[in-house]
């Protein structure tokens, strides 16, 4: 799963990120000298890890990661090299300003958000229309074909819903049209989720704010300067700061749960002597699927997932009472895996 935070510049974007990745990455004003991003992963916390490992004793334990990309905060529409990296993520995590800033001003959150779904509609605008010209010069040239003139189709209902200011997240399509627009990974396709990066002083004081943000999107309210300084802290001074604050949660771990909502991500483990492990998979995805999250091998011989509830596990005792019990299945391919499924699976290659 990977994270793609955009945002307009002295968003404090910068920030966020060394909060959610413990990084030191300097913050400065925007000067536009950037032009890399920020890469990081990160582990999603997850007690059920734990407590697998004191069941299994295993010699080592491995947490489902998310890989978070901080990309250059700039003015106007995103396009050139930083479109083509902000398409290779899963899902954009929009970071608005909510603390006042010398140069800035006092903070617009709302109009900010308006300002950035502004910028990537143009930015899929532009990419359709493009393409568009290209089938219709195509066409004069005597290269038209049904696939191009599916193609031409799906694109014509794209533009009439970006022109109508719509992100193409609340388009409806069939599978088929899903599919053909697919290698254009338009930027409003997305899922987008707000993070409301407050200061100090006024966390957990924008209840307004919020609700009309998540209204239409999945927000989250984080003090970023605070909760930078939080994660170069250890783990029992942070509680007792976050405690004072009123967070209840590190900012790592409340990003990678709202990641999981959004995108509809789950997570299965494999578990043994060697290795404790958590895996995501999207809600939905099958047992043949999360084999080849495992491993490519594993996907192309399968034969079948042997499978067991965590929560089986944890009111057996054991996996052995869990067999004992009648509690273990043997699976096939076009089983949905069920969040806190333990799956061994069977190949041959």
């Amino acid at each position: 799963m990977k994270i793609g935070m955009i945002g307009l510049p002295n968003s404090g974007k910068t920030t966020i990120f060394n909060a959610l990745t413990r990084a030191q990455v300097q913050v400065t004003p925007y000067s536009g000298a950037q032009a890399e991003p920020n890469l990081a992963v990160v582990d999603v916390g997850d007690e059920r890890v734990l407590r697998l490992a004191e069941i299994y004793k295993p010699k080592k334990m491995t947490w489902a990661t998310v890989e978070i990309v901080d990309f250059v905060a700039r003015e106007g529409a995103f396009s050139g090299n930083l479109l083509g990296l902000i398409k290779t993520v899963d899902a954009l995590a929009l970071v608005v300003r909510n603390f006042k800033d010398d140069f800035m001003g006092p903070p617009t959150p709302l109009q900010d958000v308006e300002t950035v779904e502004g910028e990537l509609l143009l930015s899929d605008l532009i990419v359709a229309e493009t393409r568009l010209e290209r089938i219709e010069a195509g066409n004069h040239r005597g290269k038209k074909t049904p696939a191009v003139e599916l193609e031409a189709r799906v694109l014509d209902k794209v533009l009439a819903h970006l022109n109508a200011e719509r992100p193409l997240r609340t388009l409806a399509l069939s599978a088929d049209e899903e599919k053909l627009l697919r290698g254009f990974q338009f930027l409003t396709q997305k899922p987008l989720m707000i993070i409301l990066n407050s200061s100090e002083t006024n966390f957990g004081k924008n209840q307004e704010v919020l609700a009309q943000l998540d209204q239409r999107y999945r927000t989250i309210e984080f003090a970023g300067s605070f909760e930078m300084e939080l994660a170069q802290l250890d783990e029992q001074a942070a509680q007792m700061f976050m405690e004072d604050m009123g967070i209840t949660a590190s900012a790592r771990d409340r990003l990678t749960q709202c990641a999981y909502e959004v995108l509809g991500y789950i997570s299965f483990f494999t578990v043994g002597q060697d290795e404790v492990r958590a895996w995501n998979v999207c809600r939905g995805d099958t047992a043949v699927q999360a084999a080849g999250t495992i491993h490519s091998d594993l996907m192309r011989g399968f034969i079948r997932a042997e499978c067991f509830a965590y929560d089986d596990l944890l009111a057996c005792g054991s996996e052995k009472a869990v067999r004992e019990h009648g509690r273990l299945r043997l699976e096939g391919k076009n089983y949905r895996v069920q969040d806190g499924d333990i799956l061994s699976i069977r190949f041959n290659v």
